[in-house]
């Protein structure tokens, strides 16, 4: 089995797509309690480094998994780059996230693996090129050979409308951008995409997250948990249609910000369509003031569960918080599995290829 390394690991999402690929992850880098704590849970046998990249050194990673500087297949990793994503609203070029970029290029002079893969917001490319730049010019000096490409998961088997930045090199070799397995109506060789209603088909009803703290926490249930709803949003529910916009909502019920007003963003308030792909799954995956996260026919919105499914996590996955806020992020910054477990794919095909 390849072997492979999990930097800004998160819950596990990439990781639990590089181990259904084939690899096996020997380590993992990411300093959130919780989400260490969730990957620790679902990766027994990796090593958790709990700290700051900034402060964690190649020589050290590659000591604790018992392997030697050239020897590693795969060095994976999701840097934090927030200021370059089309949600941040004022782009702050001093970010200090934006240089976490650069502890990748670090670690890859440290510990020179075979193949890297890299995954990121959209905006990298664009607004972030500068730091894109330098990471390329940094990893070609070494002899890595790279190709990247913003990419959609719902072409790839994800239920999901999300465009995530990728990024695949490999040291005197290159790995070619997969290419995509689906799309919107399934026309030529490929299948349609992957729909809501398929993805959720077979979920129990969830419960409510008040009954659920009363008989032991979300975590007894699966987390197949939801909201207690305010009645006014209730209220708003019933008047929206699946896969429609918050405009459907009567005047004298929406919040001040909106009343009056049939234009501007519309992914809020709104529900979700079985007959289509769902939003962008975010850390406010259950709140429906947070995006279009509405259930497509029950008055709730979805489950932490349902958000996990919308994001590939297999059922057995699991989530290790008491906390609903806690879980809901790390399902929202996970890289969907089955994206992960593709593009994962392509390079352990490539690395067998050159090896």
């Amino acid at each position: 089995m390849l072997s492979s390394i999990d930097l800004f690991a998160g819950g596990g999402g990439l990781s639990e797509g590089m181990k259904q690929a084939g690899f096996s992850v020997l380590s993992a880098v990411e300093n959130n309690p919780y989400a260490a704590e969730t990957f620790r849970a679902n990766n027994k046998d990796a090593v958790m480094f709990e700290n700051d990249i900034r402060f964690v050194s190649g020589k050290e990673i590659l000591k604790r998994a018992e392997i030697k500087k050239g020897e590693l297949d795969l060095l994976a990793g999701c840097p934090p780059c927030q200021s370059f994503s089309s949600l941040t609203r004022n782009y702050r070029e001093e970010d200090s996230r934006n240089s976490l970029i650069k502890e990748v290029s670090r670690l890859v002079r440290e510990t020179m693996p075979k193949a890297i893969m890299i995954e990121n917001v959209p905006g990298l490319a664009k607004r972030g090129k500068t730091f894109l730049d330098d990471f390329l010019s940094s990893i070609a000096s070494l002899g890595y050979k790279a190709n990247f490409d913003v990419l959609q998961v719902a072409n790839y088997g994800v239920p999901q409308d999300r465009k995530r930045f990728v990024l695949l090199a490999g040291l005197g070799f290159e790995i070619e951008i997969p290419k995509p397995t689906h799309s919107r109506k399934g026309d030529e060789n490929m299948r349609p995409w992957v729909t809501v209603g398929e993805a959720l088909k077979d979920v129990d009803e969830p419960i409510l997250l008040s009954e659920a703290n009363r008989n032991g926490g979300g975590r007894k249930f699966n987390w197949n948990v939801t909201r207690n709803l305010a009645s006014i949003n209730l209220e708003r529910l019933k008047h929206l249609k699946p896969g429609g916009p918050r405009y459907d909502i009567p005047d004298h019920l929406r919040p001040e910000c909106h009343k009056g007003v049939n234009n501007g963003f519309s992914n809020v308030y709104g529900r979700m369509s079985f007959e289509s792909v769902s939003p962008t799954i975010t850390g406010g995956c259950t709140v429906l003031s947070k995006g279009r996260f509405g259930h497509p026919v029950a008055d709730r919105t979805i489950s932490v569960r349902e958000a996990a499914r919308l994001q590939t996590f297999p059922d057995s996955f699991s989530f290790e918080s008491d906390y609903i806020d806690h879980v809901c992020q790390i399902i929202g910054n996970a890289l969907p599995c089955e994206f992960a477990r593709v593009m994962s794919n392509a390079c352990r095909e490539s690395i067998q290829k050159h090896a």
